[in-house]
């Protein structure tokens, strides 16, 4: 229903983004010039005034003046409904002009002109040449007008996908405030096409004001068609009504016909709708009148119709049969234009096609040509080529060697090393272990697992935040290698929870590696966090001495000495010398070693 209007509407504003193009002439008609562009769309009359004084004085311009002058001549006519006349001139702008943006607005002018005639075929063929020149367009602004031309042309054929994907491609690179106003109506009108238009009506209105505040009167009102046959379909009749009629005047003082004839035939179809047959009929005569020079136009066919039941419902037979022939024709004659609209886009896109393969197999050509006297001149090159190339892919195999090598390691160090900490996650300590474990049983060597939980880890997380607590899990990690061997495996096991298995150490020595630990981790200084408290740990120690060789067992008995000790207070060693008894009898087969400095850490601390 929208298609001609959407070329109105993008002819308004195609090139109100450049102004005069490097003008040198009088001041006057370079002042001129600049009125013209700011009135063309916000008011015709005095647009056309404006071009008969400049006409009048055109000796007194520069070449970019004339030039421009020449476009908004071409324009004018488009703007008319005389686009078989703007064509040629717009033709001769684009072979005489040696400015890029002027070729460019003149092409573009040209596919609007096109469209208007319902010439598809040329305007997609223009519309391939003007878009050749995007990328050597200055103005980003006039870049986006010809992506709107795109949009629109694509929109009239039927391709509303592609008509979207332009519009969206201005919206997305900041275009100007009338282009934008342009962009969010063609957007909007291609998602009603497809079905797809947002709940939400905060869009329209936001794309309404904004028209209204740059005076682009015809967009906005295009946009309240859209709203208007949402309504309409969502079952709100009576708003739909009420939004075009009482823009109404505003719309009629626009000009535009096909603008005033849409509106008009879709408040027919809407008045019939809601039974006021009387309304309908002036609507729909109101359209027919603006639309009769246009046999193919949807808003004709939708006048007839709301005119052939308005008979029908009268009882009037012949009244009706002649409305419904003027209606067969007119819906007849939109069907022929639909199909031809989908028959040119499919030549010009098999044109395209074609034009590429074409393109292509010359290129080929081309390059088989200059190999083939490559090979003729330099035939003795050939050997020393080929060496090169094969060196060239041994070296290509051996970097890709080396770059998935590279990948399979750091895969292997992030699957066996906790993210954290940078010590061995759970799984690579388990297998770590198992190995040491089994390794040590058939040679008959001691081995003592060190297993350790931070004190009161919980509340440094609670109170100072999780990134205070991961600070103080590296800095444990960080400290705790330093008593680490090559050969002993430091793992943390989750959590705030870390063991040590150490290979060929008896259980005496391996407490003696975990006190000295614990008063290590104690001595750490948290005044980096910004917050001061105290790191402690609680340490449960055992060996295969006792709990023999398997790491269940091992990790067993550590654990339950690690909660021996923090039941005893915490901030300990305890090491596993036997079974263990209960904790509240009065033996017990643990050692507890003293706390060594702790006098002096706490008076560090206070």
């Amino acid at each position: 229903m929208f298609v001609r209007s959407l070329v109105i509407g993008l002819v308004i504003v195609l090139g109100a983004a450049l102004l005069p193009l490097e003008a040198k002439g009088s001041d006057w008609f370079e002042k001129r010039l600049r009125q013209a562009e700011s009135a063309r769309s916000s008011d015709p009359k005095a647009f056309q005034e404006i071009l008969g004084q400049l006409n009048a004085r055109e000796e007194k311009a520069s070449l970019p003046q004339k030039e421009h002058l020449q476009y908004l001549n071409a324009y004018a006519r488009v703007f008319q409904g005389r686009p078989e006349q703007a064509i040629p001139e717009a033709r001769q702008l684009i072979a005489a002009s040696a400015n890029i943006d002027m070729k460019f607005r003149a092409g573009a002018l040209i596919v609007n002109a096109h469209a208007l005639n319902r010439q598809f075929v040329e305007g997609l063929r223009q519309l391939e040449e003007t878009l050749a020149l995007i990328n050597r367009v200055q103005s980003s602004e006039l870049r986006h007008q010809g992506l709107g031309v795109a949009a629109l042309i694509h929109s009239q054929i039927g391709q509303h996908k592609l008509a979207l994907n332009y519009a969206e491609r201005i919206l997305g690179d900041r275009p100007s405030g009338r282009t934008f106003c342009l962009a969010r109506q063609v957007k909007l009108q291609a998602l009603q096409n497809l079905a797809i238009l947002p709940g939400d009506e905060t869009v329209f209105n936001e794309a309404i004001d904004q028209c209204l505040q740059l005076r682009e009167y015809a967009a906005a009102n295009f946009i309240r068609i859209t709203l208007a046959r949402k309504w309409a379909a969502e079952g709100q009749r009576e708003m739909a009504i009420s939004l075009l009629e009482r823009r109404l005047p505003e719309i009629e003082a626009t000009r535009y016909q096909h603008l005033i004839g849409e509106v008009k035939a879709l408040l027919a179809e809407l008045m019939l709708e809601k039974g006021d047959a009387a309304a309908a009929e002036k609507y729909a005569l109101d359209a027919i009148a603006l639309n009769t020079s246009i046999h193919s136009s949807l808003t004709l066919a939708s006048a007839n119709k709301t005119m052939y039941e308005i008979a029908q419902r009268r009882g009037d037979a012949q009244a009706a049969l002649l409305a419904y022939k003027s209606y067969a024709e007119a819906d007849k004659a939109y069907l022929n234009e639909v199909k031809a609209r989908e028959m040119a886009y499919q030549i010009v896109r098999q044109e395209m096609l074609q034009k590429s393969q074409q393109i292509s197999l010359l290129d080929k050509q081309n390059q088989v040509l200059q190999l083939q006297s490559k090979l003729d001149q330099k035939s003795a090159q050939n050997t020393r080529l080929i060496v090169m190339l094969l060196v060239m892919l041994v070296a290509s195999i051996g970097y890709w060697a080396y770059k998935i090598k590279r990948v399979q390691l750091s895969l292997k160090q992030m699957a066996e090393t906790d993210a954290l900490t940078g010590v061995c996650n759970r799984h690579h300590f388990t297998l770590q272990a198992e190995r040491a474990l089994a390794q040590c049983a058939r040679a008959g060597e001691e081995v003592s697992l060190i297993m350790f939980d931070l004190d009161h880890f919980k509340l440094v997380n609670d109170r100072y935040g999780h990134q205070t607590g991961d600070w103080v899990l590296k800095e444990v990690a960080d400290a705790c290698k330093s008593f680490c061997r090559r050969i002993d495996v430091l793992g943390r096991l989750g959590g705030e929870e870390f063991a040590i298995l150490m290979y060929g150490c008896d259980l005496r020595g391996a407490t003696r590696v975990a006190e000295d630990c614990r008063v290590r981790l104690a001595q750490i200084d948290t005044r980096e966090t910004g917050h001061t408290f105290a790191v402690t740990a609680s340490f449960g120690v055992t060996s295969s001495v006792l709990s023999g060789y398997s790491l269940a067992k091992l990790l067993s008995h550590a654990d339950k000495m690690l909660y021996r000790a923090k039941h005893m207070g915490r901030n300990r060693v305890c090491m596993f010398e036997g079974a263990v008894a209960p904790l509240h009898d009065g033996a017990s087969n643990v050692l507890e070693l003293p706390h060594r400095h702790e006098e002096r850490l706490e008076s560090l601390r206070s």
